[in-house]
């Protein structure tokens, strides 16, 4: 009988290399910066949004 080129333990050890590669990836992505809109822009987005919800629930 033979044996198969990979066998299920194998694939499992793949796929998770692979996912913690992908990971590792998005780290050192977010680490190097660049992003479009800065972090306190979308903290003040989400500040205005949550005080116009409040404003709206307290105002009925």
């Amino acid at each position: 009988m033979e044996q198969p080129e990979r066998t299920v333990a194998d694939v499992y050890r793949g796929r998770i290399e692979r996912r913690r590669e992908r990971i590792r990836a998005e780290i050192r992505r977010n680490r190097e910066g660049g992003h479009r809109v800065p972090t306190w822009v979308l903290a003040g987005v989400l500040a205005l949004l949550l005080a116009g919800w409040v404003y709206l629930i307290a105002t009925r």
